[in-house]
């Protein structure tokens, strides 16, 4: 399970990027696509063209964390991106909803979730 304090900010970027990048990757990601500051504490979630892979970049204070998830089965729910916005902010409640397979448009399991 991931969670987290409900004071962190969580951004998540509405275009694909590409799952090769790794911490230097993302971090230019961050400053330049989402226009944030990748060392101000929060949260950046990133997806793959097929959404079936997402990446979290989390600067904790003395370094940065990258977290990976892949699906074996299914794809991930993800905002559709458009031109007028970069990025959308969500509550932590949300980004653990989205990583476990939850829908949040409609608020119900996935069919490749349920057990």
């Amino acid at each position: 399970m991931l969670a987290f304090p409900a004071a962190v900010r969580i951004f998540v970027a509405v275009q694909p990027v590409d799952m090769r990048k790794q911490f230097n990757g993302l971090w230019s990601a961050v400053a330049e696509q989402l226009a944030e500051d990748p060392k101000s504490g929060a949260v950046f979630c990133f997806i793959n063209r097929e959404r079936t892979r997402l990446k979290l970049l989390y600067w904790d204070g003395t370094g940065v964390w990258v977290l990976a998830k892949r699906l074996e089965k299914g794809r991930f729910s993800w905002p559709t991106p458009s031109e007028a916005r970069a990025k959308l902010a969500l509550a932590p409640e949300a980004l653990a909803l989205l990583v476990g397979g939850v829908e949040l448009k409609h608020g119900s399991l996935k069919p490749w979730y349920e057990r």
